[in-house]
């Protein structure tokens, strides 16, 4: 309701669901008072309603329990109204009841029952709570729960998401930035380039030359063309190809590239460009969950401080 700009739109939830249950309760009254009609033989007379040839309707009233039960809805349907905040967002019920209040409740309970647990590990180094067994039990559900929607339950990433098993990470393995990723979030922006590459065939020459350095199979000629042009990506990704943390730009001497490494996805983004978004999740966990689920990404890289990734 508080998407709604116009105060007509209360009066309007109100005087529908207060007429439809007054109507309900008058329509109830009224047939309360039907009484059942019996011909000059005492049998119980019927409607004029025929189905199916021989099929009739009696004139009866309704069954008693079926009235009560009707009455006792009516009833609860006015209480329900009376007690939470079912008549538009001006009247908020004698409970001032509302979800965002629920949720916010449960919320607290939950971080009174499970706040100390993770405050526990807060101030310890993350390559020791990353070794700790109990650490890496938590760290795993709060990874589940928050970051497997993209990064996958192995961590290994799909199309235009990072794998995180990898020692080298696009902004840094380091405890410090990992957790950094996670706190802030990462942004970064690869521009449509064709324009500054050149035709068609410049473009899939270079894109051949960027196979060529992770050795992927590739057309040899066009890679020899495309070699020029890797200056235009050097700017970023440098001139060995290697990357730059410092601006998000990827190692793309790897096999397997974030986008795709067929000859066809590096083609896609020189032409297209990519825009990379990891939200930041600091008013969704706690510095202390954050700092739980670093050493859990961080123990991928690092077998001995306890992660198994294959075992998911």
């Amino acid at each position: 309701m508080s998407d709604f700009t116009s105060g007509v739109w209360d009066y309007f939830v109100a005087i529908i669901s207060i007429t439809s249950i007054a109507g309900c309760a008058v329509f109830l009254k009224m047939h309360s008072k039907v009484r059942a009609k019996l011909d000059e033989q005492g049998r119980p007379q019927t409607t004029d309603h025929v189905w199916d040839e021989d099929l009739r309707e009696y004139q009866q009233p309704m069954p008693r329990w079926w009235v009560v039960l009707f009455y006792l809805t009516v009833a609860f349907g006015l209480t329900y109204l009376l007690l939470f905040p079912g008549l538009g967002t001006r009247y908020k019920g004698v409970l001032k009841w509302t979800s965002v209040g629920q949720f916010r409740s449960e919320v607290a309970t939950a971080d009174a029952r499970f706040g100390p647990m993770f405050d526990a590990f807060l101030h310890r180094d993350l390559v020791d709570v990353a070794a700790d067994p109990r650490a890496h039990q938590i760290g795993e559900r709060i990874f589940l729960n928050n970051c497997s929607q993209c990064h996958g339950s192995d961590a290994r990433g799909g199309n235009g998401f990072p794998d995180l098993t990898r020692e080298e990470k696009i902004w840094g393995g380091t405890p410090e930035a990992i957790e950094t990723t996670i706190t802030g979030g990462r942004e970064a922006t690869m521009p449509p380039l064709a324009a500054v590459v050149g035709s068609d065939d410049d473009v899939k020459d270079l894109a051949n030359y960027v196979r060529s350095l992770s050795h992927s199979t590739h057309d040899a000629a066009r890679a020899s063309r495309g070699q020029p042009k890797f200056v235009i990506c050097a700017a970023c990704h440098g001139p060995e190809g290697k990357g730059n943390q410092q601006i998000g730009a990827p190692n793309i001497t790897l096999a397997v590239l974030r986008y795709g490494s067929s000859v066809d996805a590096v083609v896609d983004a020189i032409q297209h460009g990519h825009h990379g978004v990891m939200p930041a999740w600091k008013d969704v966990l706690t510095p202390a969950q954050i700092h739980l689920a670093a050493a859990y990404v961080y123990s991928f890289s690092h077998p001995a401080a306890g992660a198994k990734p294959d075992a998911h």
